[in-house]
C-alpha cells in the first residue's frame, strides 16, 4: 500500500528504485589484552592504519575534485589529529589492542565534539566515519560505505559521510535518503554537485526494508514507499517534463520580461570548472579557496602554488565575472596555522576574516598570488571577505587589498546578522556584498547547518532570513552597489525566484542546479517575482512562505 513521508529536498529530481542500505564496519573490536611486547608492534599497526585511512580520503579526494576534496582533505586531517594518535598510543602502552585502542580514543574525542556545543557536535558523523575505516583496515573486514550491486538503487543511510558522498556513481545510485543532515550540509551540497536527487532529515527512513520500491522526489522532499502504478507514471511525466524545460532554457539568466539576473557558479577548485561552464554559468559567484591550504595543515601554501591555481579558474571564464572568497579558516576547517586550539565555541570564534587580520601575511600573500594571477586576463575579478561583522572589518579587509595592489572590486559576504542590519554602514568601504545564506540562517536562528534536528530552522524560505536578504538588497541598491546571494537558497528555483524580487542582483549555486534557475526565471516577469517575494515575507513559517509565494507564482 502507497504511503508518504516527508523530509528535506535538497536536491533535484526524481528517483524510482529498490532500497539498499548502507553497509558499516564492525563497530566496537573486542577488548582483549596484549603482552606488554607487543605493545610496539601494536602501535606500529596503528600508524600504519592511520596513515593508509589518511591516503585513502586524500586518493578519493583528488578522485573527486573540488568541493568534494576540500571536505575530504579535512577529514584526512582528523585522522591524522596528533593529540587522537598520542592518545592511542597511551592506550595500547597499557595493554589494548590497535583496534580496540582505536576505538577507545576515538569514542573520548566523540564524546568531546558531541559536548562542546551544536557546531563541533555536527562534526561526530565525519569522526564516526574516519574511525570505522580505520577499526575496518585493522580488522581486516570490510570498509563501510555503498552496498556492492549491479543494478540501479536508492541509497539509505543514517548518514552519509563525504567519502562516500563523493564518489557515488550516479548510473548505478539513483538517489539517496538519509536520517540525519540538513540542506547546508556537506552531502547536501554535494549531491547537487553530482545531480543526485537526495533528501535528507527523514527520521525512520532506516526502517525502510530492503529492497522496497520507492520514489523519491528531491525538489519537495517526499517519499513515496510502494508507489502506484498511476504515482510512478506521474513523477515520470513531471520529471521529462522538467528536463524538457532545461533542454529549451539558454543564455543568460533573466526573467520573461527581460530582467536580467546573472546566473554564477559556485566552485572549489579548478576541478569544479567544466561543469560551471557546461551548464552556461556566466562566471564565477563563489570560488572557495580552502582547498589549496588543506594540502597541509601545518602551513600555507606559497604564493607561486597559489598563482597557479587560481589563473586556472581565471581563465575560464575570459570577459567573465569571477568572485575569489579569500580563505575561511575556523570552525569545521581548522588549519593548525591559523586556528586557536583552545577555542570553547569556534563557530563563535576567531574564523574567516578575523583569522586572516590576526595572520596579515597569510592574507597578504593570498591577495598578492590573487593580483598576480589576473595580470593580462580579461577576466572581471572581485574578491570578498567572509564573516565580516561591521564597516571596521570592511575597512580592514579594503585597506589589505589596496595594500596588495589588487586591482579588483573588494567586497564584504553577509553571514552575520549585523552586516544585513548595518549593510548601507559596511557598503560605505567595499563596493559589493554576497549574502552567504548557510551561515547567515545559521547564526540567525542558532541552528548548527549540520544538525538534522534543526533543520527547520535551517530552511532558506524562513520569512526572518528572507527579511535580512531584503535588508541587504535594499542598501545595495541605495548605494548602487550589488548584492548577490552565494548560499544554497539560490538553488532552489523557486526561491531564485524571490530572490530576484527582493532586488538581489546574481545568483550563484552548484553547476548542476543553474539549468533548473534558469528555466524557472525565464517563466515569470519580475513584477511577479516582486509580489511572490512580497508574499513570502508577509507569512510565519518557512512552508507558509514558500506556499504563498508558490501560489503568487501560478496565478492563484
Amino acid at each position: 500500500m502507497e504511503t508518504t513521508l516527508r523530509g528535506v529536498g535538497v536536491s533535484h529530481g526524481v528517483a524510482i528504485g529498490e532500497v539498499r542500505h548502507m553497509g558499516t564496519a564492525v563497530l566496537e573490536p573486542p577488548a582483549k589484552q596484549i603482552p606488554a611486547e607487543d605493545a610496539a608492534r601494536e602501535q606500529g599497526r596503528a600508524r600504519k592504519a592511520v596513515e593508509a585511512v589518511a591516503a585513502d580520503l586524500i586518493a578519493r579526494g583528488n578522485l573527486a575534485g573540488g568541493e568534494a576534496q576540500a571536505v575530504l582533505e579535512a577529514q584526512a586531517m582528523m585522522a591524522q589529529d596528533p593529540e587522537l594518535m598520542a592518545d592511542v598510543e597511551r592506550r595500547i602502552a597499557v595493554g589494548s589492542t590497535a583496534e580496540r585502542a582505536v576505538y577507545d580514543a576515538f569514542a573520548a574525542y566523540r564524546a568531546l565534539l558531541a559536548g562542546a556545543g551544536e557546531y563541533l557536535a555536527g562534526r561526530v558523523a565525519d569522526l564516526d566515519d574516519v574511525r570505522n575505516r580505520i577499526v575496518a583496515r585493522l580488522l581486516g573486514v570490510p570498509m563501510p560505505g555503498v552496498p556492492d550491486s549491479d543494478e540501479p538503487y536508492v541509497l539509505i543511510a543514517r548518514d552519509l559521510a563525504p567519502a562516500d558522498t563523493a564518489l557515488l556513481d550516479p548510473t548505478l545510485v539513483l538517489g539517496f535518503v538519509t536520517e540525519e543532515g540538513g540542506p547546508t550540509s556537506h552531502s547536501a551540497i554535494l549531491a547537487r554537485a553530482l545531480g543526485v536527487p537526495a533528501v535528507v532529515a527523514l527520521p525512520g527512513a532506516g526502517e525502510l526494508a530492503e529492497g522496497t520500491v520507492i520514489a523519491v522526489d528531491g525538489s519537495t522532499g517526499e517519499i513515496f514507499v510502494e508507489p502506484s502504478a498511476d504515482k510512478k507514471a506521474q513523477l515520470e511525466a513531471a520529471a521529462a517534463q522538467r528536463k524538457a524545460a532545461l533542454s529549451a532554457s539558454t543564455g543568460p539568466g533573466a526573467t520573461s520580461d527581460g530582467h536580467k539576473v546573472p546566473l554564477l557558479a559556485n566552485v572549489g577548485g579548478p576541478a569544479d570548472v567544466p561543469a560551471a561552464v557546461e551548464a552556461g554559468a556566466e562566471g564565477v559567484g563563489l570560488f572557495r579557496t580552502e582547498f589549496l591550504f588543506l594540502d597541509d595543515s601545518k602551513q600555507a601554501p606559497s604564493e607561486e602554488k597559489q598563482v597557479e591555481a587560481y589563473r586556472q579558474v581565471l581563465e575560464a571564464f575570459p570577459e567573465g565575472r569571477v568572485v575569489v572568497r579569500v580563505l575561511d579558516a575556523g570552525a569545521d576547517k581548522p588549519l593548525d596555522f591559523l586556528t586557536p586550539a583552545d577555542e570553547p565555541n569556534p563557530a563563535l570564534g576567531v574564523r574567516g576574516l578575523r583569522s586572516l587580520l590576526d595572520h596579515p601575511d597569510v592574507l597578504r600573500t593570498q591577495l598578492t598570488a590573487l593580483a598576480k594571477a589576473s595580470e593580462g586576463l580579461p577576466v572581471y575579478l572581485e574578491v570578498m571577505a567572509p564573516m565580516v561583522a561591521d564597516r571596521t572589518d570592511a575597512r580592514a579587509f579594503a585597506d589589505a587589498c589596496r595594500a596588495a595592489g589588487l586591482r579588483a572590486k573588494f567586497g564584504a559576504m553577509v553571514e552575520i546578522p549585523s552586516a544585513a542590519l548595518r549593510a548601507r554602514s559596511i557598503l560605505q568601504e567595499v563596493e559589493f556584498l554576497s549574502l552567504g545564506t548557510n551561515d547567515l540562517a545559521q547564526y540567525t536562528f542558532a541552528a548548527d547547518r549540520q544538525v538534522g534536528a534543526v533543520s527547520r530552522l535551517q530552511d532558506p524560505w524562513q520569512p526572518a532570513l528572507l527579511d535580512l536578504v531584503a535588508l541587504s538588497a535594499e542598501a545595495a541598491k541605495a548605494e548602487g552597489k550589488s548584492c548577490g546571494v552565494c548560499g544554497e537558497a539560490a538553488s532552489d528555483p523557486l526561491l531564485a525566484c524571490v530572490l530576484a524580487g527582493l532586488g538581489v542582483t546574481s545568483l550563484s549555486m552548484g553547476a548542476a542546479s543553474i539549468p533548473y534557475v534558469r528555466a524557472t526565471l525565464a517563466k515569470y516577469t519580475l513584477a511577479q517575482c516582486e509580489r511572490a517575494a512580497s508574499a513570502a515575507r508577509a507569512t510565519d513559517t518557512a512552508e507558509e512562505a514558500r506556499t504563498a509565494a508558490q501560489a503568487v507564482l501560478s496565478g492563484e
